[in-house]
């Protein structure tokens, strides 16, 4: 019983009690007491059922909400796991993509160098004739020879000018590996190693020293050499860079990368 019946309950009977005190309470008194008593129990325990019934319903929401989120939990995690497989998924697309990128560009470089090439030997036929050379003359097959070698060559430093160093690499070690004796051998060496000197130093000095080492009486011979002094200053190593500006100065008096190898060696110190 609430505590609203309660009092109310107690109210009545206190008022029927000051009845019978006042004088003699009827039967039909006592009967009107007992029907709002009832009447007031009744609607009591309507009240009592509506709120157990709300109650009731909230606990199902709040039951159905836990299992939504749950649910919803796992949906997520199983969402995220599948993001998770996909974006691998793709990375490793990306690599296979990346490396074919790589095969098709290198095949492209050489391509694009045999075309060059190809091109530049059919200007200088055409500026220089198709005769046909008589038996036994083997000048013009010689002429010839070098002048592949240098069409080769001036592709390939067309393409470093044009910024297109691994193209330019591509076409001088080709260059290199048809005609390693060529005149423009040590020329196409220099060129690798100037291809590598910004983003790889110790490639660039690895050619450098074969110009020095192959073809010291090459004019190419002093420029890398005077660029091994360079990168040795880069490197911080002083006692090589002077090493190397010393021996241009020996090796090549004359040339003038003697004049600027002077000019490192005042401003280290000698």
């Amino acid at each position: 019983m609430s505590s609203a019946h309660r009092g109310l309950t107690g109210g009545l009977l206190v008022a029927l009690a000051a009845t019978g005190l006042a004088g003699c309470a009827t039967k039909s008194d006592v009967q009107l007491v007992q029907g709002e008593v009832a009447l007031m129990r009744a609607e009591t325990l309507r009240r009592d059922s509506t709120r157990a019934a709300q109650l009731n319903e909230l606990v199902q929401t709040q039951r159905a909400i836990m299992d939504s989120l749950a649910a919803t939990r796992r949906t997520v995690a199983q969402i995220k796991g599948d993001v998770s497989q996909d974006l691998y998924n793709v990375q490793q697309q990306l690599v296979q993509l990346q490396e074919l990128t790589g095969q098709s560009q290198q095949r492209l470089s050489e391509l694009r160098t045999q075309l060059e090439a190809r091109a530049a030997a059919q200007q200088s036929e055409s500026a220089g004739g198709t005769g046909t050379p008589a038996p036994g003359d083997t000048t013009q097959g010689a002429g010839a020879s070098n002048a592949s070698a240098d069409q080769m060559y001036e592709a390939s430093l067309a393409q470093l000018r044009r910024g297109s160093t691994g193209t330019a690499r591509l076409g001088l070690r080709q260059m290199l590996k048809a005609y390693p004796t060529s005149p423009r051998a040590p020329d196409a060496l220099y060129f690798i190693g100037q291809s590598f000197a910004a983003d790889n130093p110790d490639s660039a000095a690895t050619y450098y020293q074969q110009v020095v080492d192959s073809f010291s009486t090459s004019p190419r011979a002093a420029s890398a050499l005077y660029n091994l002094g360079l990168l040795a200053e880069r490197r911080k190593d002083t006692a090589k860079a002077k090493d190397a500006y010393q021996r241009v100065v020996q090796k090549y008096p004359q040339s003038d990368e003697a004049a600027l190898a002077r000019d490192r060696l005042k401003a280290l110190g000698r």
